[in-house]
C-alpha cells in the first residue's frame, strides 16, 4: 500500500465507519475509480452484506463490463449485473440537459425493485459521487436524492484527488483510469440518443484509441451527424498527418458520420455543457 496523508487517513476511517453504520449496502458500481473505492470500502466495512451492482445498457462502452467484473473480483465484493431500459423512456432519448436524471432514476428504481426479489437484504444504496461533483452539472444527483441514495465519498469530504490517492493506497488498478462517462453523454443535447448513435460513437472512439494509442479522448456527436473529435493538445498534430487524417475520415464515414471535425481546444470533460451553461439553461433544480 502507498502511504497517504493523516488527513486522508482520517477520511478513510470515517468512510469505512459510515458504511459500517449502513450495515447492508448496494453500491451503484461502474468500475470507475469513484465507485471502485466505494466498493472496496463497503467490502471492508460490511463484508458479505455488501454487493456491487453494474447496470448494462446500450450506453455502456465496449470492454467496460469486463473491466468492472475483473475489478470486482480483485476487490472481493459480490457483483450483480442488471439490465436497465432507459432507451425505452422517451424523456431519456429526447436528450434534454436532464437526460442523466432519467438514466439514474431508471437505475435506482430497478435496484429498489430487483434487490428484494434476489433475496438481497440491502438497507442502503450508495453511489460514487465525490465532493467535486457538487461543482459540476450532475442532474443524476437529483435522482439520487429522490431515491434516498447515499453518497459516502461526498459525505466524508473526499475530493476526486482524494479518491484517486485512496484507490492507489488500496492497490486498485483503476486509480489513474480516465473518467469514462456513458456513451450517451457524447451526444449533444437535443440530438436524439439512439442505440445506433451510441454504438457509432463507441466504434469511433475504439478506432481512435487503436490508431493513436491514446488513453483519453472523446468523439462528440453534434447535430447533422457531425463528429467532433477531442484529443489532448499534444496529439493534435498526429491527427493532421495525411495518412492518419485519411484513415479517420474513411472510417468515420463508414460508421455513418457526415462531417468529421477536430476540436482545436483539445480534450476537456463536459464540453457539451458549455453552450447551455453560457445561456443559463443548466440548473440542478
Amino acid at each position: 500500500m502507498t502511504t497517504i496523508s493523516l488527513e486522508l487517513e482520517s477520511k478513510k476511517v470515517r468512510l469505512i465507519a459510515l458504511l459500517r453504520e449502513y450495515d447492508r449496502v448496494a453500491v451503484a458500481y461502474s468500475g470507475g475509480v469513484d465507485s471502485a473505492v466505494v466498493a472496496y470500502a463497503a467490502n471492508l466495512a460490511c463484508g458479505e452484506k455488501a454487493v456491487a451492482v453494474t447496470a448494462v445498457s446500450d450506453s455502456l462502452a465496449q470492454g467496460e463490463l469486463e473491466d468492472a467484473r475483473n475489478l470486482a473480483t480483485i476487490i472481493g465484493i459480490r457483483h450483480l449485473i442488471i439490465q436497465t431500459q432507459e432507451f425505452d423512456n422517451a424523456e431519456y432519448t429526447a436528450n434534454s440537459p436532464q437526460r442523466c436524471f432519467h438514466c439514474k432514476s431508471e437505475l435506482y428504481s430497478r435496484l429498489e425493485e430487483l434487490l428484494p426479489q434476489l433475496d438481497l437484504d440491502v438497507c442502503v444504496i450508495v453511489n460514487g459521487a465525490n465532493l467535486d461533483d457538487d461543482g459540476d452539472w450532475r442532474p443524476g444527483l437529483r435522482a439520487a436524492k429522490n431515491f434516498d441514495v447515499k453518497s459516502p465519498l461526498k459525505d466524508v469530504g473526499l475530493t476526486k484527488d482524494d479518491v484517486r490517492a485512496l484507490a492507489r493506497h488500496w492497490g486498485l488498478p483503476v486509480w489513474d483510469k480516465p473518467a469514462s462517462p456513458c456513451l450517451s453523454s457524447r451526444v449533444a443535447y437535443g440530438v436524439e440518443v439512439t442505440p445506433e448513435r451510441v454504438k457509432r460513437i463507441d466504434d469511433a472512439e475504439r478506432f481512435l484509441r487503436d490508431e493513436l494509442l491514446l488513453r483519453e479522448l472523446r468523439v462528440r456527436c453534434e447535430a447533422n451527424e457531425l463528429a467532433r473529435i477531442e484529443v489532448p493538445l499534444t496529439a493534435l498534430p498526429r491527427l493532421l498527418e495525411e495518412s492518419t487524417r485519411d484513415a479517420i475520415v474513411t472510417k468515420f464515414r463508414e460508421l455513418g458520420f457526415r462531417y468529421i471535425t477536430l476540436d482545436l481546444e483539445g480534450f476537456r470533460s463536459g464540453s457539451l455543457n458549455l453552450v447551455h451553461l453560457a445561456i443559463g439553461e443548466l440548473s440542478q433544480e
